[in-house]
């Protein structure tokens, strides 16, 4: 596990792309946090990372999947806020994404935890004051919690 202290949204930025240097693409990331907490400014982020214009991510919340194809690695983002079941989830064909070989990061995935692949960082946000946020990633199995390990490097090397 790696817990990483963001204390504007320049460390977010900082973040966002020292995970878009080692995310291999087929990456599926659960973000977990509240309202507000930035899940969202944390996939435009990596997205910006991966040459994604900026201005060009927005939260899925109505349309609940974006699609951005236009950087290095394809984003899929998700929003499962407003879903009322799991099946609206599995409507939406999320194995599809998971599968389709670029990032694809599910906001309160906790809410579809069940259904995301074993094999997956989870990145928890909990808001430790009005600019801080306290990010912690984990990964679920060996192979995830090295790309954690890789996240760590980057970020040291970065530096």
């Amino acid at each position: 596990m790696l817990v990483f202290t963001a204390h504007n949204e320049r460390d977010t930025q900082y973040l966002g792309t020292a995970l878009a240097h080692v995310l291999p693409g087929g990456t599926v990331v659960a973000l977990i946090g509240t309202l507000g907490a930035g899940k969202t400014r944390l996939v435009q982020a990596v997205a910006m990372a991966l040459g994604v214009p900026d201005g060009t991510v927005t939260s899925p919340t109505f349309v609940l999947v974006n699609e951005y194809t236009r950087g290095r690695l394809p984003i899929y983002h998700f929003d499962t806020y407003r879903l009322k079941d799991e099946d609206e989830f599995l409507a939406l064909g999320p194995d599809e994404y998971f599968d389709a070989g670029g990032i694809t990061f599910v906001e309160w995935a906790d809410r579809v935890a069940e259904l995301l692949p074993a094999d997956r960082l989870e990145i928890t946000i909990e808001v430790a004051d009005e600019t801080t946020r306290r990010i912690s990633l984990r990964g679920t199995t060996p192979s995830i919690e090295a790309v954690v390990e890789q996240i760590a490097v980057a970020l040291a090397e970065s530096k």
